[in-house]
């Protein structure tokens, strides 16, 4: 098994990037503009290595290489916005990957694009780049080529050298565990379960039963071979089980009106382990979204629209409003469930603006943001 934390260091020791290895500070697959660029990218990169992995490691400052970290990204549907946008889709996945140093929340991304030994090319418009465009990397950089398409292994014995100095011993695996046990989440019930004698995940979070059912928040899930998070969130809840052979969490969703507010389950995850030393992660998107009378969203919307004008134009606050902004997110989200499109785009707007005002709100627009996406690309 592969340490992905002695991969992404390993691929840094690259100083330069390459045309198997490419690094962000962060990307932005929200946006039109940013979702674009990753696509190119991830078309370039499975171009030029039909025979091997390829990677983007995102939360990096590109000129002196610091680890500075993102926010954990939820990767679940990413494969289909690659499936979506691309002929011949390279397989891909996203990985958050714990460093010490970086606060809670933060972790590094790393995106692994294997190729299907196909040309890759964008199969619609999408930005300024043209359906059909193919892209190769030249260097560090990811160009169109229009002639002379041909993919070439030329990289398969670097990756291979990289991938093997970053191979998982017992040693790594022992100390990762405590570290997660009696370090991280040393105020929180933390557990964790052996499967297969070779896998190890640990998980920590509040814990509250409910009918026998017991529920964790604040919660944190790592594979801990392959220094992987799972799941990450301050706010939602969830529930896990466990057999020989898997692990399952069903994450819930809080969502409502004003202080309305009830869980809904999201998505269940269910991680199978085989004696061969593999595993692989499944997930089900189970939400069915709150339907709300449109007469009274319309109201919540134009509410929510006078708050945000007001945010915009640095305009205080009564006591009332404030106590509306910490639902602003939330109800956003609800109306964009209900048939009312512009929410999105005024959750956008509401970013940068909830990021300086209140750190909890912007920590509860994130969710908003991070279950909107999940919907869409399922």
């Amino acid at each position: 098994m592969i340490n992905k934390r002695l991969l992404v260091k390993n691929l840094l020791a690259h100083n330069d990037e390459n045309s198997f290895y490419d690094k962000k500070r962060f990307i932005a697959i929200g946006e039109k503009e940013g979702k674009a660029k990753f696509l190119k990218h991830v078309c370039a990169l499975a171009n030029s290595n039909p025979m091997n992995n390829s990677f983007i490691v995102v939360g990096v400052e590109d000129e002196d290489n610091k680890i500075v970290g993102v926010d954990f990204f939820d990767d679940s549907k990413i494969q289909n916005l690659v499936n979506a946008y691309l002929d011949n889709p390279p397989i891909i996945s996203y990985e958050n990957i714990p460093f010490p140093h970086l606060p809670e929340g933060k972790v590094v991304g790393l995106v692994t694009i294997r190729s299907n030994g196909k040309v890759c090319a964008l199969r619609k418009n999408i930005w300024k780049y043209y359906g059909g465009a193919v892209f190769f990397r030249e260097g560090s950089i990811s160009l169109p080529k229009a002639f002379d398409i041909e993919l070439k292994d030329i990289n398969s014995e670097a990756v291979a050298t990289i991938e093997q100095h970053a191979r998982n011993n017992i040693e790594l695996t022992l100390d990762a565990v405590i570290n997660f046990i009696n370090h991280r989440h040393a105020d929180l019930t933390s557990d964790y379960r052996v499967f297969k004698e070779q896998f190890v995940v640990c998980w920590a979070g509040n814990k509250n039963k409910v009918k026998n059912k017991t529920y964790y928040s604040r919660v944190d899930i790592e594979l801990i071979n392959e220094q992987v998070k799972l799941f990450y969130s301050a706010l939602d809840e969830i529930t896990i089980d466990y057999n020989e052979d898997s692990f399952t969490m069903m994450e819930f969703v809080q969502l409502g009106l004003a202080s309305q507010q009830k869980y809904y389950p999201l998505e269940e995850v269910v991680i199978t382990f085989s004696e061969n030393g593999k595993y692989t992660i499944n997930s089900e998107l189970v939400f069915e979204p709150p339907q709300y009378d449109k007469k009274t969203l319309y109201h919540v919307l134009n509410s929510n629209n006078t708050l945000l004008q007001k945010l915009e134009q640095k305009i205080k606050l009564n006591t009332a409003e404030k106590l509306d902004l910490t639902y602003l997110p939330a109800t956003y989200l609800i109306c964009y469930l209900n048939g009312f499109e512009e929410a999105k785009e005024r959750l956008e707007r509401a970013r940068p603006l909830l990021k300086t005002y209140d750190t909890k709100i912007y920590s509860s627009l994130k969710e908003s943001l991070r279950v909107l996406r999940k919907v869409r690309y399922n």
